[in-house]
């Protein structure tokens, strides 16, 4: 995921307040020393998350207007986190506080329509893109045993030359206990995933090869690929280059300049006061201080 896609995480919550934060107010708790009223909750909640959760709830139906991220789009980000997660996809969700994949679908949606508006105006020359495609390295699938000294990584490395299974081996031997309860399978990975030492062995090796101990910070690793993604044409990949190439350009100033020129577009107006200030471009906020200042 993009470090700009903002999480949804607990917009839920002040959504289904909001609605019931005028007028008589309904009892959330009742104690002996006094109720919780949602007006007391949703005030709370407010004042904790309010800036967030408003900007996240503005950002999205601002950006929906504008930018359509179709569901084959979402299920191609869940399969490649699929892929790169393997058996912890489930447990990356429940860490970020999600229950179900189409929570996830959500938060990867408004993503998404951010990472279309920050790349509207951002350029990509064939050249840039002739360079990526020359440097890009499909994906592969590998599996690994990772131990702490070149003397066990031999031995390992004996066993399954002597033909010993791969997966019983990386259960018995291998450090990376996360991998080594799934058989040392560490899922699909591409360029720059790994660390270099890693990388580099595993692309080197053909599928279903066997490397000899490789040392890297972790340890020493004896890498076995399952299975390699083949490199398409120039010409059919260079729509996705194109985008990639454009997002690689992308950062704070220029995520900040979209928002603030997809704010504008949409005539946003704050009508609460606690948040008047929410989404001022920077500008009008440093030309605010400066006359205060004059003053």
């Amino acid at each position: 995921m993009k470090k700009w896609i903002l999480s949804l995480s607990v917009a839920t919550g002040v959504l289904v307040l909001s609605a019931c934060s005028s007028g008589d107010s309904e009892v959330v708790v009742e104690t002996g020393n006094g109720n919780i009223t949602q007006e007391d909750f949703y005030q709370a909640l407010k004042e904790q998350y309010g800036e967030q959760v408003l900007q996240e709830l503005v950002y999205e139906k601002v950006l929906s207007e504008n930018y359509e991220v179709s569901e084959d789009e979402l299920n191609e980000q869940v399969d490649t986190m699929k892929e790169q997660l393997g058996s912890n996809f489930q447990l990356a969700l429940a860490q970020y506080g999600m229950e179900s994949e189409e929570d996830l679908k959500e938060m990867l949606r408004t993503g998404l329509m951010q990472e279309k508006a920050a790349i509207k105006d951002v350029e990509a020359t064939e050249e840039e893109m002739k360079e990526y495609y020359e440097n890009y390295k499909p994906e592969i699938q590998a599996r690994h045993i990772l131990v702490a000294d070149k003397e066990t990584a031999e031995e390992v490395k004996k066993k399954l030359d002597d033909g010993e299974d791969f997966a019983k081996v990386a259960e018995e031997y291998s450090t990376d206990t996360a991998s080594a309860a799934n058989g040392g399978d560490l899922g699909w990975f591409g360029a720059g995933q790994m660390v270099a030492e890693f990388e580099e062995a595993a692309y080197a090796l053909e599928v279903d090869e066997i490397s000899d101990p490789v040392e890297s910070q972790h340890g020493f690793h004896i890498i076995q690929v399952t299975d390699k993604k083949e490199k398409e044409s120039y010409e059919d990949m260079k729509e996705e280059i194109e985008y990639q190439v454009k997002v690689a350009k992308v950062d704070s100033t220029i995520i900040q300049e979209a928002m603030q020129r997809e704010l504008e577009n949409s005539g946003v107006e704050v009508k609460d006061n606690d948040f008047k200030e929410l989404f001022k471009a920077p500008e009008a906020e440093a030309d605010d201080a400066e006359t205060k200042e004059e003053q």
